[in-house]
């Protein structure tokens, strides 16, 4: 039985009971916060450089937010218990797998034990205990489940379900990101990245990053692509960066998509691709990304690789505003807008925010 587990996507559970925000950038090369240009070569688009924030403790933790479970698809098993289990979860009647859950780990089986710690943890037709989360990940992962032992070690870091022990985290992280566990690979890798937790080390991060990249984790791949593409910790690859940006970008990764539409229309690493490269800002854009709005935007109103529509490309420009993507320039081209588009464009962007 193969079970969900958590994926920090892009979050490092570093000092307090809550996440704290850690950006991915090389430590050695993270630039100073610029202004971008207000007046881009229309031919190119660039992505504004923002310096990564330093993690911060984080206040208690509130009890409702958590981490959502990756469902991954259950593997052909000769264990029909253990695909009822499963198939149970997959299906929302967390209750029942639950308790068929109980069942089996009492019986000694490590992946109902792992899904007992999930279904405590993530309050799943149960109220959420992350003690007894705890307890059912510590038999699983002394019974060998690299995904208890990641889930432990996520547990024992932010300090849920008992005391703060990064100690014991890293090495139940590096366990389980030995054993193939890729979320283990990853997070450690954030580890040896920051540099506080454990000595920085950017070759280890990015070997680290690797081994979850290739076994196709796309936050491995979105970060490792921005390791090749500055080079820390491995030779500088151009081209290597916007194979992984790629890959992360077919499983949806929203980082991604926006370098590498960047990475298209400007032909860096790849060639030069405007049209898909505007269809991959849409799907971001749509997806909430501020950066990518205001990319779209400049290019629907200065009709670069696609048709003009300054409309639809004011619209975006004030849905990023709103995200804090703001743009002097095109605030003031929007101004210079006749009456009639200004208010579409200004309609447009209300209705897609879901305001009067």
């Amino acid at each position: 039985m193969k079970l969900p587990c958590i994926t920090m996507l892009a979050t490092l559970l570093l000092t307090g009971p809550a996440a704290a925000q850690l950006q991915i950038a090389p430590p050695a090369t993270i630039p100073s916060a610029a202004p971008e240009k207000q007046k881009p070569k229309p031919h190119t688009i660039t992505k504004k450089k923002e310096a990564a924030p330093a993690p911060k403790p984080s206040a208690s933790p509130k009890p409702t937010p958590t981490p959502a479970a990756t469902v991954i698809p259950a593997p052909p098993t000769d264990n029909s218990n253990a695909d009822l289990v499963f198939g149970a979860y997959q299906r929302g009647q967390y209750k029942t797998a639950f308790d068929l859950a109980t069942v089996r780990a009492q019986a000694g089986d490590p992946k109902a034990m792992t899904m007992l710690g999930e279904l405590y943890s993530n309050a799943m037709g149960i109220r959420r205990d992350y003690a007894k989360a705890a307890e059912w990940y510590k038999r699983a992962a002394d019974a060998g489940d690299r995904e208890a032992m990641f889930a432990l070690a996520m547990l024992r870091i932010s300090g849920r379900g008992g005391s703060l022990d990064k100690g014991e985290a890293v090495k139940l992280m590096a366990s389980a990101a030995k054993l193939g566990e890729p979320k283990a690979a990853y997070n450690l890798a954030l580890l040896y990245l920051d540099g506080q937790t454990l000595p920085q080390d950017v070759r280890r991060s990015a070997e680290l990053l690797r081994q979850a990249a290739d076994a196709g984790l796309p936050e491995a791949q979105y970060a490792l692509a921005t390791f090749y593409k500055e080079g820390t910790g491995v030779p500088k690859d151009p081209e290597r960066a916007v194979r992984l940006l790629q890959a992360a970008s077919l499983a949806d990764n929203v980082d991604a998509e926006v370098e590498y539409a960047i990475a298209m229309f400007n032909g860096t690493g790849t060639p030069k691709n405007q049209p898909a490269a505007v269809a991959l800002l849409r799907k971001a854009s749509r997806q909430g990304s501020a950066i990518a709005q205001n990319r779209l935007a400049w290019v629907l109103i200065n009709g670069v690789g696609v048709p003009m529509d300054k409309v639809e490309g004011f619209k975006w420009h004030l849905v990023a505003k709103t995200a804090g993507k703001g743009d002097p320039e095109l605030d003031k081209q929007l101004s210079d807008l006749p009456a009639e588009d200004r208010a579409k464009a200004e309609a447009a962007a209300r209705k897609w925010l879901g305001t009067k």
